[in-house]
């Protein structure tokens, strides 16, 4: 089939959507080395661009750079825990001898560090494309997909949506910088008000509400219950990993999960209408509220949003609002995971 050209419109749209079923572990699809680094530069390369396209079309190129600094912060944090997470392999096996890192559900001809790598990009992306399975991964390895897609996938993102998903957050962070200071936040000259902040918010909260809210029925429901594969927590992540997936455009698939049926497909096509579409609202809202707004000057009280400071904010506000939105359903899956199985708890097969 014409799988070369499909897959280069899968890696730069950050569609995902594979020619065969493996997707990028089928050797079709991504036969080497030199074609896995290909397909990650391929899932970043427009969306890190759009960072510098924003700069110039403010008319400061370090407010992209600053953006893309706070992406980057997120991203190799990522990399780095999903990457120790599969190289120190399982208690459980390492338990009966089997020492190394975790290599089920891995090309060989890619190994740990560029499965790892992988999966940290194309969730950090709307990409949806897997050289992995991330249902083979560990606890913690496979919590760092979830966590890119909770953010809203705003680590990069997909072309375009990555941008607005992170300047929501910008939004947000400047609010709490003027709250600090006592003054009234401004980003790129234009105040930011009530108005800015409420849709802010509704932008933000959009994606949770499908993440959280179907898992939650799915876990309640038989119909829901008898799609993982696996109990325990780790069935707990497949369903939470599918809402999540779906609400932020990703793709991805944990695996294991049975969703081809009818409470799935309807549930999960509804996460998709409300996760993609919904959340433009408020972006376009706040869109024209600044557009229609008077540039102010620059003063000696503005906070400067292109330095380390507002970098170290933007990333903080980031992670204290995906913490207090998402701990609570991630200590019920991949964290449980991770202490259960250091003490060799196990769970049966089944949902």
């Amino acid at each position: 089939g014409p799988v070369a050209s499909q897959v280069a419109i899968k890696m730069l749209g950050t569609n995902g959507g594979g020619f065969f079923n493996a997707n990028a572990a089928h050797p079709f699809e991504n036969p080497t080395a030199l074609s896995n680094f290909i397909q990650m530069v391929s899932i970043f390369v427009i969306g890190a661009a759009l960072t510098n396209v924003f700069g110039r079309m403010v008319g400061d190129e370090r407010q992209g750079w600053a953006i893309l600094s706070a992406m980057g912060v997120l991203f190799l944090a990522g990399v780095v825990v999903a990457y120790a997470a599969e190289g120190s392999g399982t208690p459980l096996l390492h338990g009966l001898g089997l020492e190394g890192g975790n290599m089920e559900g891995k090309e060989v001809r890619f190994g740990i560090a560029a499965s790892a790598l992988f999966a940290v990009i194309t969730t950090a992306a709307s990409c949806g494309a897997v050289n992995a399975m991330h249902d083979s991964f560990t606890a913690l390895g496979g919590m760092i997909p979830l966590i890119n897609m909770q953010l809203g996938e705003i680590i990069i993102g997909g072309v375009g949506a990555g941008l607005y998903g992170m300047l929501i957050f910008v939004i947000i962070a400047i609010f709490v910088a003027g709250l600090m200071v006592g003054r009234t936040p401004e980003y790129l000259g234009k105040k930011i008000e009530a108005k800015e902040v409420k849709m802010a918010m509704l932008g933000i909260l959009c994606l949770p509400l499908m993440m959280l809210g179907g898992t939650a029925v799915a876990t309640v429901v038989a119909a829901g219950l008898a799609g993982p594969a696996n109990a325990g927590p780790h069935g707990f992540s497949e369903i939470l990993y599918a809402y999540t997936s779906v609400a932020a455009n990703n793709g991805s698939a944990f695996g294991g999960l049975t969703a081809n049926t009818l409470f799935y497909n309807t549930t999960l096509a509804v996460g998709m209408l409300v996760g993609r579409f919904f959340v433009k609202i408020p972006v376009l809202a706040i869109a024209g509220a600044l557009a229609a707004k008077k540039t102010v000057p620059a003063s000696a009280g503005t906070f400067p949003t292109h330095g380390g400071l507002f970098i170290g904010l933007l990333v903080g506000v980031i992670l204290i609002i995906g913490g207090l939105t998402f701990f609570p359903a991630l200590a019920l899956g991949p964290i449980v995971e991770h202490l259960a199985g250091a003490t060799g708890q196990t769970f049966a097969t089944g949902g």
